[in-house]
């Protein structure tokens, strides 16, 4: 059992605050990997997760993106950090939180794609011109951000 269920046993479904990490990844032709959720199911998103206890944000991100599509990251360069009252969420079970994200970006990745079943759907990388429609609402932000960002 992780921090988070270890947490949740404690406070039940009352809010509370998580501190997750998430990695933009580009290939050398500029396409960005987004991966296809199981939860809420079928939406698209950025590959990241939440810190464990004693976790730095960055091992926190190499570590999601590993076991979320067997890339190996390095190089991660900090975007941004999200945070505050619309970082609400309250789950399909009850649960309810505010989360802070802290956004990095990297092209520097090796391995094979490998989709985790439990978390995804499949994972693909898309142009930035063809990113899908059906992208969770903050992780839309971190990615309208980063195209926006010159020198990436």
């Amino acid at each position: 059992m992780g921090y988070v269920e270890e947490l949740r046993e404690l406070v039940g479904q009352r809010p509370v605050l998580f501190v997750g990490a998430v990695v933009i990844i580009a290939d050398d032709s500029g396409r960005l990997l987004l991966q296809q959720r199981r939860h809420p199911y079928g939406s698209w998103g950025l590959s990241g997760g939440l810190m464990e206890l004693g976790e730095s944000t960055e091992e926190a991100a190499k570590r999601e993106v590993f076991e979320e599509t067997g890339l190996k990251v390095w190089d991660l360069n900090l975007m941004n950090v999200y945070s505050g009252a619309k970082n609400f969420v309250k789950a399909a079970n009850g649960d309810e939180f505010y989360v802070v994200t802290i956004a990095y970006y990297t092209n520097s990745f090796k391995g094979k794609l490998n989709v985790d079943p439990a978390e995804s759907i499949t994972v693909d990388f898309f142009s930035p011109d063809a990113l899908p429609k059906n992208i969770v609402k903050g992780h839309r932000e971190i990615l309208d951000e980063f195209l926006t960002m010159k020198d990436v």
